[in-house]
């Protein structure tokens, strides 16, 4: 059936990239992909595709294995393929053996699959095909060729209206109608606690993210982001640059391909206003694994391009790093693990981690390879309706607002606490493969604790949550009595970034925004109001200050002044029975490294 997407976009849908790379040789019948059977048409459906990479495997047993790291809520087995050379198939013998370790990652918006049927030529080429076979001399390929395996079998013609094929797509959120792309830190999703699991027994040290993008119309038939915001260490930053931006993209560009920087458009009516960096962050993919210390590269396949051209692309792509990264053997471990000791070694220095962050208003000059567009006014939306040219290629000098620039940092401390009595914050921590040790009996510590005051919810739910959009954050020194089973952090490990992310407020993708620790804002005693009225009379004759700070409010917030119920609260928030309840008191607590000892003594 021919996918009614087609109809909707038109002509400019049949103007696929006439450079997209072609197939060389013959292939004998039986491993002939079942998108290359069908023209790329159509793509398998979970069962095609397992009973494929099963094929395979049982094909080439010495460099394909198929297994699995987890179940979806449906009950599929979300796959994992490995390939390598020398049979090292667990993460185990893969680390031991020194090559360098590529994820690549396809499917997570399962309409978004052109990496799937890129992962099942490639497999093939690397193993039966004969193909290839040397981009495993000093690498070993791990791929997950559709995460979200439910949403990929909730498949139809009506999924992606934006997208040209194939004739039938998945659905972008899972099951659960979770986006498994917002969803690295929180971990609601069971396919994103399984992932977990399996990337900290993986540890690779690159990591590709297989997207197709929406928005405009241009001739890159791929954009990528490169993941380089906040806390990716150095070393790792510059093996990105020299390795895509001066070799893999320029090799990509010579196998027939156009590519360029993610378009994150300023105004989607206007390609000529400019393009953004959209920060990414941790509560995507690639923003994640830059918290781990690896490289990372976001990649979008064009929409309006064919849906040959999307894998194809994908393809050489993987193909292009693969290349490099066997060329340049033992360059990028070397740098993940010099990010990884730094991170370990400024656990000692109370070094500021950046955790918020906005574009620059300064930007750069890019020459995007574009299309004519016109722009009119529409009697249907009262707004532009702009329509592109895909018959008169031009390019447009726009600026392109590409540097981020932090707007927040957290001073780290040696190690979090959490108390005994928020078990469900020390299972997330556990899940992301945070190591912490749980003390033996009760201590009093000296800590650092935060304050919250003001939040503010945002009114719609996102990704089954309302997110705590904005909050004041204040600090203070206590004494802390701890319970036995209560959790230290510390911050002397690899993951030390993903911790901070996780537990410090201020982090926008922390739990706490996230919501798991709602419960510490809601206060669970009141006044009655004629108690309330007793009580102020009292405070206010023996406080003085009190009553020019209630006079103040009442001037400065009329609101406040014609509410009965908030005049009176106001004395019962000044009060000591109101300050036994510790609302917004936010229970995880930090430690300097002379307290860390001192309850790493007491504990032992």
């Amino acid at each position: 059936m021919k996918s009614p997407n087609l109809l909707l976009l038109g002509i400019a849908l049949c103007a696929g990239h006439a450079g997209a790379a072609q197939p060389t040789a013959a292939m004998p019948t039986e491993w002939i992909t079942p998108a290359e059977q069908s023209a790329f048409h159509t793509t398998p459906p979970y069962s095609e595709t397992r009973a494929y990479l099963e094929r395979l495997a049982a094909a080439a047993p010495r460099t394909i294995h198929l297994t699995r790291f987890g179940v979806s809520p449906e009950g599929r087995d979300l796959m994992l393929v490995v390939a390598a050379k020398d049979g090292e198939f667990t993460p185990e013998a893969a680390r031991a053996s020194g090559k360098e370790i590529v994820l690549v990652q396809s499917g997570i918006h399962a309409g978004e699959i052109e990496g799937k049927d890129a992962a099942l030529m490639l497999l093939r080429d690397l193993s039966v095909g004969g193909k290839h076979a040397k981009l495993l001399d000093h690498a070993i390929l791990v791929w997950l060729p559709i995460f979200n395996v439910d949403g990929h079998e909730n498949a139809g013609p009506y999924n992606r209206i934006n997208q040209n094929g194939p004739a039938e797509m998945g659905f972008r959120a899972t099951a659960q109608n979770l986006n498994l792309n917002r969803d690295y830190t929180k971990a609601d999703a069971p396919e994103m606690r399984a992932w977990l699991a399996m990337f900290d027994a993986w540890l690779p040290d690159l990591f590709m993210d297989i997207h197709t993008t929406d928005g405009a119309d241009y001739q890159y038939d791929l954009t990528w982001y490169l993941e380089e915001w906040g806390p990716l260490h150095p070393a790792v930053k510059a093996w990105q640059d020299a390795a895509f931006k001066q070799s893999i993209f320029p090799a990509f560009d010579r196998m027939g391909h156009m590519q360029s920087p993610y378009l994150d458009l300023v105004d989607h009516r206007d390609i000529t206003k400019g393009v953004g960096n959209f920060g990414s962050g941790p509560r995507f993919s690639t923003g994640y694994v830059a918290l781990r210390n690896r490289a990372a590269l976001l990649v979008e396949t064009h929409m309006l391009k064919s849906y040959e051209t999307r894998v194809r692309a994908t393809y050489d792509l993987v193909v292009a790093t693969l290349t490099y990264v066997n060329a340049h053997a033992g360059a990028l471990r070397k740098a993940t693990m010099q990010a990884d000791a730094d991170t370990v070694a400024h656990a000692k220095d109370g070094v500021e981690l950046p955790v918020a962050f906005k574009t620059t208003d300064k930007p750069i000059t890019l020459a995007l390879k574009g299309y004519a567009f016109t722009q009119q006014h529409s009697d249907i939306s009262g707004d532009i309706w702009v329509t592109y040219d895909p018959y008169t290629p031009k390019t447009y000098e726009i600026p392109f607002y590409r540097d981020l620039i932090a707007t927040d940092a957290v001073r780290l401390p040696a190690a979090y606490v959490v108390p005994a009595a928020w078990p469900q914050i020390v299972d997330k921590l556990a899940q992301h493969g945070v190591r912490f040790e749980r003390i033996a009996h009760g201590m009093s510590v000296r800590a650092e604790r935060y304050q919250l005051s003001k939040p503010a919810w945002d009114d719609k739910p996102f990704e089954g949550r309302h997110l705590l959009r904005d909050v004041s954050v204040a600090a203070e020194s206590v004494t802390v009595e701890l319970p036995a089973g209560s959790v230290i952090v510390p911050m002397d490990q690899p993951a030390a970034n993903v911790v901070a992310n996780l537990l410090e407020p201020r982090a926008p993708d922390s739990l706490l925004r996230w919501g798991f620790f709602d419960a510490c804002f809601e206060q669970k005693e009141s006044a009655d109001a004629r108690v309330s009225e007793r009580l102020a009379r009292e405070l206010l004759a023996k406080d003085p200050a009190l009553k020019a700070e209630f006079d103040a409010k009442i001037a400065a917030d009329p609101v406040f002044a014609k509410d009965p119920g908030a005049r009176l609260a106001f004395f019962y928030e000044h009060s000591p029975w109101f300050a036994t309840q510790r609302v917004g008191a936010y229970p995880v607590l930090r430690l300097d490294a002379a307290a860390l000892a001192a309850a790493r003594a007491r504990s032992r």
